[in-house]
């Protein structure tokens, strides 16, 4: 693990290659998995503010869910998630013509009908960060459905941390980044060289 600032991060984000491959995957992070993603309470709030923005974006399943339980939920193990439909789909999805899954929020974000992105776990990935009472963790989140972001990410020589550069530097900062980046390449040289 690398220590920068405090932050550790793992070094899976230097020794993996990563670049989604949407074409092939179709967004399946947006659609697999047994909860929403991770938000904060500052998100949450976010989220229902921008609902009016989205809302004829989200599917009919979807509404219905936000109405009946409102747009996030603590999971199991008591993290704040956002709602998901059928046990899996997150209620933000939206598809795009030949079943590609997209986000409503950054849907809206890309045609500047926003000025926020999406949550920053969604942002990140596939990279979680856990706050513990300590520390603060950044680790690679290795998914089978990923595999060909990793196959894309190795055939265009892009590490993790190089295809998160701008979600890293928006959640920690253009300092931290180049520190970061100073890490990695000082890594690679001597051990992957």
């Amino acid at each position: 693990m690398f220590d920068i600032n405090g932050i550790l991060v793992s070094l899976d984000l230097v020794e993996k290659f990563f670049c989604c491959d949407l074409d092939t995957c179709l967004g399946a992070c947006c659609i697999e998995g047994d909860a929403g993603a991770p938000i904060t309470e500052q998100e949450r709030q976010q989220l229902e503010t921008i609902l009016p923005e989205i809302w004829d974006d989200l599917l009919p399943r979807a509404r219905e869910e936000i109405r009946a339980n409102g747009v996030a939920y603590h999971d199991p193990e008591g993290e704040l998630v956002t709602q998901i439909i059928d046990g899996k789909n997150c209620v933000f999805t939206c598809y795009e013509p030949g079943g590609l899954c997209s986000c409503a929020i950054e849907k809206a974000y890309r045609a500047g009908r926003l000025a926020w992105r999406k949550p920053i776990s969604c942002y990140l990935y596939p990279a979680r960060v856990k706050v513990h009472p300590n520390c603060t963790v950044v680790n690679y989140d290795r998914w089978k459905i990923c595999k060909c972001a990793e196959v894309l990410g190795r055939r265009e020589g892009i590490r993790v941390y190089e295809f998160l550069r701008q979600p890293l530097i928006d959640r920690f900062g253009q300092a931290w980044y180049d520190e970061l980046v100073a890490n990695c390449r000082l890594y690679i040289e001597q051990y992957l060289s």
